[in-house]
């Protein structure tokens, strides 16, 4: 049975701890079945990138703290052969750096980079979410955090269905 679960961070700022969103998608044997969306409140109340995905302090002032909400989210993980990722370095990145300033342990999951993934299977350039999505015919509603986890998902799941090993 292969589990995993795709993920996709939303920053406020160019620091990585600045969590403001988080979508999980969690699929088991090629099919989704679970999907979580939530805003996070960061720990500054800059946002620099509210120009890409539309969130701004307003709609996370009241929201909790990355600290908060992980220990339940991160339920989703159970079991989990690994986690994906669009440009895995940054989620990862985003993920180790919230860890570490809520002082969480970090899940142990390795990460598949979807942008090697699209390379690597369909020979995809430019690798941009978009352009593999348009290209893979995905619906995709760039810089939403659960829009960009399930198009993460389903480039594992046709990559899987075309018999690549993750």
């Amino acid at each position: 049975m292969s589990i995993f679960v795709a993920i996709d961070f939303e920053t406020a700022d160019s620091g990585y701890d600045s969590a403001c969103s988080v979508g999980l998608v969690r699929v088991e044997n090629g099919a989704i079945v679970q999907k979580v969306v939530e805003f996070i409140q960061p720990p500054r109340f800059l946002f620099e990138f509210t120009h890409i995905h539309g969130i701004d302090w307003s709609m996370v002032a009241d929201k909790p703290s990355f600290g908060e909400i992980w220990p339940k989210l991160a339920e989703i993980l159970h079991g989990a052969d690994f986690m994906a990722a669009h440009h895995a370095p940054f989620d990862n990145g985003v993920l180790t750096a919230c860890c570490k300033a809520a002082k969480l342990p970090k899940p142990p999951h390795r990460f598949v980079d979807t942008v090697k993934l699209a390379r690597d299977t369909w020979r995809i350039y430019p690798t941009k979410l978009p352009d593999v999505c348009r290209r893979l015919s995905i619906a995709l509603n760039h810089h939403e955090a659960l829009s960009d986890a399930e198009a993460c998902a389903q480039i594992v799941i046709a990559a899987q269905k075309q018999g690549v090993k993750l």
